[in-house]
């Protein structure tokens, strides 16, 4: 292989390009920052993300996106889900029109309420070539090479099985599946409960209300993905209940961190603050609520998260009002059979 292109220098772009390195495969890195592309090449550390992973000298950076993705064999887009139009908009005309490009972002966008692949065709046209990867994959574990899985989901079978064979390591186990709709539905809705399980940390909640706010997480995810044509047993796999698991739980979450933080009186702007770092949760909550009312789909847990984060209602008051819910019957409106009443 050539080469391939991580356009993002984040995390998670810093523990893919470690990762493709390490196997050999030139890997140039997009960074905003000029001068953490140049300390990246001479230095082969990220000054900024996991700066004490020590990226194999088969990856360089540069500032100049075109420059980047320009002959790359692969393109892989790790920056936010916010920032994905832009920076498809820059690599338009850059990437050839055979290209696989793979989206790493989880998140909708705002607005147009689009997935990140269907923001990617919109700009770049040719959505065969398109794909997703998500799972339950914290960079922090997955730079140093400690057993992780993921899923590759792409619209081309052939796209898919390729992917596959390129991030496969033996200590990254790659599955594929055609569920494209799912899997990135998945990946933005389970950031979503995650901040509501870092609101139940911050409150000193336990165990019992965390499984609960996962499990009922779930069902809201699954509703919303079935209702826009998902299969859902893909969230009873690794884009679903496997990442949901690891964003709910784990000390390396930054969506969970973010709904402690503000569980103890921070806010949204203050973690940015503090932490350098986006928490797709927070700019999920708000699409995933209007995709889920689009679509007539019952979001309570999204919703509350919303009216938390944007809208001034108390971390207490919310968890009353899930509590307060009428109670049904378990199984109704899971997602997982058609239920037009869910």
């Amino acid at each position: 292989m050539k080469g391939v292109a991580v356009v993002g220098a984040g995390s998670w772009g810093t523990a893919v390009a470690a990762l493709l390195g390490a196997k050999g495969i030139r890997v140039t890195m997009w960074a905003r920052d000029e001068e953490a592309a140049a300390r990246i090449t001479a230095e082969h550390r990220n000054p900024r993300h996991l700066s004490d992973v020590v990226l194999p000298d088969a990856v360089v950076a540069t500032s100049d996106v075109h420059a980047a993705v320009s002959g790359a064999e692969v393109v892989v887009v790790a920056t936010p889900s916010h920032a994905v139009r832009d920076i498809a908009e820059a690599m338009r005309g850059a990437i050839g029109p055979q290209t696989p490009v793979v989206s790493l972002a989880k998140g909708i966008e705002r607005g147009t309420l689009l997935r990140m692949t269907q923001v990617l065709a919109e700009v770049l046209g040719r959505p065969e070539r398109l794909a997703a990867l998500s799972g339950p994959n914290h960079a922090e574990e997955v730079s140093v090479g400690i057993p992780s899985a993921t899923v590759v989901a792409a619209y081309d079978e052939t796209v898919g099985l390729e992917l596959r064979d390129l991030f496969s390591t033996p200590a990254f186990r790659v599955y594929t599946n055609p569920d494209v709709v799912g899997v990135e539905i998945a990946a933005a809705t389970k950031n979503v409960i995650a901040v509501a399980a870092g609101m139940s940390d911050g409150l000193g909640y336990g165990d019992n209300t965390k499984a609960t706010l996962m499990t009922r997480g779930l069902a809201e995810m699954a509703r919303l993905g079935t209702r826009l044509g998902a299969n859902p047993l893909t969230y009873m796999g690794l884009a679903g209940v496997g990442d949901l698991i690891a964003t709910c739980t784990s000390r390396h979450s930054r969506n969970r961190a973010l709904g402690e933080h503000v569980a103890r009186g921070g806010t949204v702007e203050s973690f940015a603050e503090q932490t350098r770092m986006v928490a797709e949760g927070a700019l999920a909550c708000v699409a995933v609520d209007e995709l889920g009312r689009q679509a007539g789909v019952d979001m309570p847990i999204t919703h509350q998260v919303r009216a938390i984060l944007y809208e001034g209602a108390s971390v207490r008051s919310a968890a009353g009002a899930l509590m307060g819910r009428e109670a049904k019957d378990e199984l109704h409106g899971m997602g997982l059979v058609d239920d037009e009443e869910a």
